[in-house]
């Protein structure tokens, strides 16, 4: 028996309703081998391109997530309302946001990324619209592209800044992980990771999970010859003291070999991580324990999927994020253009709301 799921894709403005079988979830411990993905929101907006990234849940309970088209357009962030299922523009200029997080004083912080974009970590306000630069250099040169981030029990932001898109000129030779505090300070936590990318803590925030996702070039769909060859595709587990600075070596823990590997993650109660896989022989959310042991895989499309132009891949999740309250063993995942949720048997992990909203 396989479930089915239905997914919209939007090709030159167009919106085709594919349904695709997909294999059932795997992990009974974390999730019913009978659940089913629900469709909640595709995008209708008359943009190109790009994709839906950055899920993250409001005190509220409602979901912010980035929708980020190609140039010149600015970028949305969308509001899903769970109670009433009805998703609205918080903002059609984003700054070309990317990941997302609510801090603990409801502030919502995003990664805007390159592309005509804001290329900072900024800190919006939901109920006025309005938004601050909270960094947008270190050591007086501009960020590549800030792309994902989250905190730590104190507060503090930890991004990733690659370079996906955009024609700017780079001022930063390297992409590295940085930590904002709450000072307004910028430090660099690592440079060992080529193109980093989705990020995460573990719930006693002596691990540092970051995704190294390196397609081999600055601006997707340059038409480079010969094309770019793609680095590494893998998990990293970095140690953290107290301090909240790397103390040791860098460990591999996943490895995805000659396959696209994870956009963004997140994090349950027990410390499993949650990765969103864009490979096309497997597209889902791969779950591991602190090992990079598989507990759980969750597929979001069809396997052994193809490149075709005429044909583009379905069902490739770009990041993921539990719900709070009734809702914190519900996962939201963004794919392709979408915003999907599914019912699990764990229960996420949101150190900036600690035990008030479980």
């Amino acid at each position: 028996m396989r479930l089915l799921i239905a997914i919209t894709i939007c090709v030159c403005g167009l919106s085709t309703l594919h349904a695709e079988e997909l294999p059932k979830p795997t992990g009974a411990a974390i999730v019913d081998p009978d659940a089913k993905w629900e469709l909640l929101f595709t995008r209708s907006a008359d943009v190109q391109g790009g994709l839906t990234e950055g899920p993250s849940v409001a005190p509220d309970g409602s979901i912010y997530f980035t929708d980020i088209p190609l140039a010149p357009d600015r970028g949305m962030i969308m509001r899903f309302d769970p109670k009433t299922k009805k998703t609205t523009l918080f903002t059609a200029k984003s700054g070309k946001a990317n990941g997302l997080i609510f801090d603990a004083d409801g502030f919502l912080l995003a990664c805007e990324g390159s592309d005509d974009g804001g290329r900072r970590v900024s800190r919006w306000d939901v109920k006025t619209g309005e938004s601050k630069t909270i960094a947008d250099r270190f050591r007086g040169k501009r960020f590549n592209a800030p792309n994902d981030l989250c905190l730590d029990a104190q507060g503090r932001i930890y991004f990733t800044d690659p370079r996906y898109l955009g024609s700017e000129p780079r001022e930063i030779e390297y992409r590295a992980v940085y930590r904002i505090d709450p000072d307004g300070s910028v430090i660099e936590i690592t440079r060992d990771t080529l193109k980093p990318n989705g990020i995460a803590l573990s719930p006693d925030g002596r691990t540092l999970y970051v995704a190294d996702h390196d397609n081999g070039e600055d601006r997707i769909g340059s038409n480079t010859n010969p094309p770019p060859l793609p680095g590494p595709m893998k998990i990293y587990a970095f140690p953290l003291n107290e301090a909240g600075i790397v103390d040791g070596e860098r460990r591999t823990i996943v490895d995805f070999g000659d396959q696209a590997g994870c956009d963004g993650m997140t994090i349950d109660a027990e410390g499993n991580i949650y990765l969103t896989a864009r490979s096309l022989k497997r597209p889902g959310v791969l779950v591991v324990n602190p090992d990079g042991e598989e507990v759980a895989f969750i597929p979001t499309g069809p396997p052994n999927q193809k490149r075709d132009p005429n044909h583009p891949p379905v069902g490739i999740p770009s990041n993921a994020e539990f719900g709070i309250g009734d809702e914190i063993n519900v996962l939201y995942v963004t794919t392709d253009l979408s915003l999907y949720r599914i019912p699990l048997k764990s229960k996420g992990f949101h150190v900036q709301y600690g035990d008030r909203i479980r």
